[in-house]
């Protein structure tokens, strides 16, 4: 008796459903959100900032400060006084202290208020600041 070519009546039929397919699906889509979350939280609060035709982009992981138009710092999205930045930031030096900090501000500010700002961070011990804009 000839069999055909692959079955046979003694293979088992296939009755479980192949999962990896789908679990690679979700952890594509798992990534894709952890590297969005960062930006759709950082639009959260306004800031107008002033643009540059050339720049670098940033390719390490830094604290996310923000001062807004009417002179409010956030750090991370929380809202704080300069003496509660320092000392966020003084924690944050003692943990790790290559920290680096990102920071956006208005562009309606003063460049005094700004350098203020970079003064206190300074200050708390931060050696890596950045400072960002936007394309032309």
């Amino acid at each position: 008796m000839a069999q055909s070519a692959g079955w046979s009546s003694e293979d088992p039929a296939i009755t479980g459903i192949n999962v990896t397919p789908l679990v690679d699906i979700i952890l594509v889509v798992l990534i894709i959100f952890m590297a969005t979350a960062p930006l759709i939280q950082r639009r959260a609060i306004k800031v107008d900032v002033p643009k540059a035709a050339y720049h670098e982009r940033s390719a390490t992981e830094a604290l996310q400060i923000v001062m807004n138009e009417k002179r409010e710092i956030f750090l991370g999205g929380k809202r704080l006084a300069a003496a509660q930045l320092a000392q966020e930031l003084s924690k944050s030096v003692s943990l790790s202290p290559g920290v680096a900090v990102t920071l956006s501000a208005d562009k309606a500010l003063a460049y005094g208020e700004i350098v203020g700002l970079l003064d206190l961070v300074r200050g708390a011990g931060v050696k890596k600041i950045g400072l960002e804009v936007r394309n032309k």
